[in-house]
């Protein structure tokens, strides 16, 4: 097998522009909605939206790659790194240094990409292990870089990565095209750089989550502002597809089929920010009109409704739900539903035990 930085024309990535043009303009035009919808929001709901965007990137960019950490721990690192009020609790290395990273790339996105930059996200993302060898700088190992699966006596070889005594002179090279291509569309560059870097592969460990972030920085470098995008949320909803097409696009260097799907990744995470955005505005136009009506354990359980997100309080709340949240009787948790209900705050369906309560936001 040869793979595409063995090959002649490598790392000179070829593909079908025309074939991109149609998403490229349906992401600027996207992009511009999104910016005026931005402009709806409150400075309060901008830090909540960038906290919980940041924290689920987070999240998801270590769950693709296997690792499931505390979501809440990850929310509290960084509202305390953004100066936001926070729980105060004792985070991970783990979580902490996803946090670190993600952050540093929301506050850095308009420097250029070094090798120092890169050197500092493999410290953050590596806080804590001690099972590696190089950490904070490009491998040295003489074993080949190989991604593999399958049993350990026959493994599957699904992509090897350039020998470790080339990697400072190939990150040279990536940087020196990064830093260079901004004139590049926004989709374009973004999926070029995902896939250069992970070819590469020039890290230990790390290199998905990094290269990740790295598309990231592209998008909101050409658009000027931090991109906020669900991403890594996007790509771990078809995690098998995206290994796929990524494992196809390392075998040559004309990448027309991995360029549009990863632009159709982008654009799907866009549309997810949107919505998420949209979200928040409801909320706000909710509390404004129930403003001074509800009580504290109404206001307890509407607040923790909304932290679920657009996709809602999983099954719908329970009359015993709204006990566990306020530590309420039950007759008064019945009382109180029933006025969120009148209030038009919360919609009802089912009967008795099967009753279950929805926030009231789609028609606003």
């Amino acid at each position: 097998m040869t793979w595409n930085w063995e090959q002649a024309d490598w790392p000179k990535f070829t593909y079908d522009t025309s074939a991109l043009e149609v998403l490229e303009a349906k992401f600027l035009r996207e992009s511009g909605i999104l910016i005026g919808t931005f402009r709806h929001l409150n400075a309060v709901d901008e830090d909540l939206l960038k906290v919980d965007l940041i924290t689920s990137e987070a999240f998801k960019t270590s769950e693709i790659e296997g690792e499931i950490l505390n979501r809440d721990s990850l929310h509290s690192s960084i509202r305390r790194q953004f100066g936001l009020q926070s729980d105060g609790r004792k985070v991970p290395p783990s979580e902490q240094g996803i946090a670190e990273m993600m952050v540093n790339l929301y506050r850095t996105f308009e420097t250029p990409l070094t090798h120092e930059t890169l050197f500092e996200w493999h410290r953050m993302l590596c806080n804590g292990r001690r099972d590696l060898l190089d950490v904070g700088r490009y491998r040295t190992h003489e074993d080949a870089m190989q991604v593999v699966s399958g049993a350990i006596h026959r493994p599957k070889i699904h992509f090897e990565a350039p020998p470790s005594k080339q990697m400072q002179s190939q990150m040279n090279g990536f940087l020196k095209w990064y830093n260079e291509s901004h004139s590049l569309p926004t989709l374009t560059r973004s999926g070029i750089a995902h896939q250069y870097f992970l070819s590469i592969h020039p890290f230990e460990d790390g290199n998905g989550r990094i290269g990740r972030a790295i598309a990231e920085k592209a998008i909101a470098q050409n658009f000027g502002q931090p991109s906020l995008l669900a991403l890594s949320s996007q790509i771990e909803k078809g995690r098998k597809a995206y290994y796929h097409v990524l494992e196809a696009a390392n075998k040559g260097n004309e990448i027309t089929t991995w360029l549009l799907y990863f632009a159709q990744l982008i654009l799907d995470a866009q549309k997810t920010t949107e919505t998420h955005v949209q979200f928040l505005i409801k909320k706000a136009k909710l509390y404004d009109r129930l403003r001074g009506q509800l009580n504290e354990r109404q206001e307890q359980v509407l607040s923790r409704m909304f932290r679920e997100g657009p996709q809602g309080f999983e099954g719908g709340l329970s009359a015993k739900n709204y006990v566990t949240i306020t530590e309420a009787s039950t007759a008064t948790a019945t009382r109180d539903l029933r006025e969120l209900v009148v209030l038009g705050a919360l919609t009802k369906t089912g009967e008795l035990k099967a009753t279950r309560y929805w926030l009231n936001i789609g028609g606003q």
